[in-house]
């Protein structure tokens, strides 16, 4: 990222925050099998408790 797309601190945290939130829940990775990390942990977390 460059400070130079950003108009102050908070507007740097928010779009920061906005890109952290999209890349956890909505864009797919590859090592977890074309799923989100939400989704990813979602499953192994009811897996955990099934199992368990």
């Amino acid at each position: 990222m460059n400070e130079n797309w950003f108009l102050s601190l908070a507007d740097a945290r928010q779009k920061v925050e906005n890109w952290r939130q999209e890349y956890n829940n909505e864009y797919p990775h590859s090592t977890l099998g074309q799923m989100a990390p939400a989704q990813f942990a979602k499953i192994k977390l009811i897996g955990a408790e099934v199992a368990g």
